[in-house]
């Protein structure tokens, strides 16, 4: 009766410990949704938006693993907002706008690795030329890592930007 009784108890505590162990995946939390909103900054133009959430040492890897900076970043997100209107949107190209699909995962310390949280999205980029009325559509994924004081210290975009860039340089080639 004894060692029932221990095996329950011993079960009690072992059941009773709460504490997140391994990979956390999380939806809705604030990191997620702070991601929700730095899109929404980004669709509506609102460069400081964008820069509030950044850390002013963030390393920005677009599509190479030579990083650029927040002050490199913003001509080019003005320059796409000048030649096309965009929207970002999840799933087939003209489907329900779900808007890009966000999760924010941490990530245990492993070995040398420090504990790491990461939020990553997947989106269309869809945009649409304001100089000839073309339409391209963009899968994209973009990963954000955040550092301690809650700000974006890393951005991975991953993205073929061939279409984007020509349709960029034929806008400014007409406007000059």
């Amino acid at each position: 009766m004894k060692k029932i009784i221990l095996i329950l108890i011993t079960a009690l505590f072992i059941g009773c410990d709460t504490a997140p162990v391994g990979v956390q995946v999380t939806f809705d939390d604030d990191k997620s949704n702070a991601i929700r909103g730095h899109y929404e900054n980004y669709l509506s133009q609102d460069m400081e938006g964008l820069k509030s959430l950044w850390s002013p040492d963030i390393k920005i890897f677009l599509n190479s693993i030579d990083p650029i900076t927040q002050e490199d970043l913003i001509p080019l997100l003005q320059a796409q907002h000048a030649t096309y209107d965009i929207t970002m949107t999840f799933g087939e190209v003209g489907g329900t706008d779900l808007g890009p699909w966000v999760e924010t995962t941490t990530y245990p310390a492993v070995a040398e690795y420090p504990e790491a949280t990461i939020t990553q999205t997947w989106f269309n980029w869809n945009a649409t030329s304001k100089l000839t009325g073309n339409t391209i559509n963009l899968p994209a994924h973009i990963g954000f890592k955040w550092g301690d004081d809650g700000k974006i210290i890393e951005e991975y975009h991953n993205y073929d930007t061939t279409e984007m860039i020509a349709g960029i340089e034929e806008a400014q080639a007409a406007s000059e």
